[in-house]
């Protein structure tokens, strides 16, 4: 486990890290964190993702270092940095596939350990398992490392509100603070600026919100169209998904979009009890007892019967 992962890095000197496609905040700091590990160590590392980084973490230290799968080089060992299963990398798996021996470092209760040596434990974040990892490696933290590290594991656990923070949580945030990181400008940028396309988009997906089972189950659909309607881009419907589930009487919310490559992307969050997982390895996707994700085939609005259908039968099968 965390051992295995300290001694993997140790070993290796030309390191290559992946990050899931449609990267978050955890995916991104967890890598760049990392990242910026390995070169005070004096590696070779690359970051690559098949996705450009979102325009809200483009201020992150690091986030320049991020290239495609075809420009990278392949390299001798190659670390998937918060990916539930293979899948989630993309175009980055030929790269994976390739190397001399692999990492999957991870905090998702679906991963099913896929690579030849894995880091795969429950934590609010997959930054925090980094963090354990940086220091078991005697790395010190340094602003940079520690602003990486801050925005995967605050924006994984709802700015610390979610179920998933816990006391070992608040600890690492506290050696992360006493690094001099600049707190305020950190949540300014990831959570009080908004475009105002994406405000409008925001705006729209509640709107088109649909309430089912006297209001425990709230899905919502965002087509190409909706977000070119915008002036808006894929990356702009995160947070969509979060504003469906707080309102106040969904215990299951749904949100399916339409990506460019003909696939819906769909994000599902529970609640309180409902383990919305379930829906989402029935499309061959996974996450989070809370908080998971899957693709499915259009047409959308068949994708959300399916979805809704499910829902019916978690919450009467779970929640009562």
């Amino acid at each position: 486990m965390l051992q295995d992962a300290v001694r993997f890095l140790r070993t290796y000197d030309d390191i290559l890290l992946i990050a899931h496609v449609s990267p978050d905040g955890d995916t991104l700091g967890s890598s760049f964190a990392l990242y910026g590990a390995l070169l005070e160590l004096g590696k070779h590392a690359q970051v690559v993702c098949e996705d450009p980084v979102p325009a809200i973490y483009r201020f992150l230290p690091f986030s320049d270092q991020l290239i495609p799968p075809e420009q990278a080089r392949p390299a001798e060992a190659v670390v998937s940095v918060d990916c539930a299963d293979l899948g989630r990398t993309g175009r980055c798996e030929p790269l994976f596939r390739a190397a001399k021996a692999t990492l999957n470092i991870d905090h998702h209760g679906t991963n099913d350990n896929y690579a030849v040596s894995n880091y795969v434990q429950k934590a609010g974040a997959t930054g925090e398992l980094i963090y354990n990892v940086i220091a078991c490696l005697k790395v010190p933290l340094n602003k940079n490392i520690a602003s990486c590290l801050y925005a995967a594991i605050t924006t994984d656990t709802g700015n610390f509100s979610y179920s998933n923070t816990t006391p070992d949580t608040m600890r690492i945030a506290a050696d992360i603070l006493d690094t001099g990181i600049d707190l305020p400008f950190l949540n300014r940028s990831l959570f009080r600026t908004v475009p105002f396309h994406k405000l409008k988009l925001h705006a729209l997906g509640v709107n088109k919100a649909q309430l089912y089972e006297f209001g425990r189950i709230g899905i919502s659909t965002i087509t190409l169209a909706d977000i070119a309607s915008c002036g808006a881009t894929n990356e702009d419907t995160e947070g969509i998904i979060d504003s469906i589930r707080d309102i106040d009487t969904v215990e299951v919310a749904a949100l399916l979009r339409e990506s460019e490559d003909g696939l819906i992307r769909v994000s599902l969050r529970g609640k309180t009890c409902a383990d919305v997982s379930q829906i989402a390895v029935k499309f061959g996707g996974g996450g989070h007892r809370l908080a998971a994700g899957c693709t499915m085939r259009p047409p959308i609005e068949e994708a959300a019967e399916q979805i809704l259908t499910l829902a019916k039968e978690l919450l009467h099968g779970i929640c009562e």
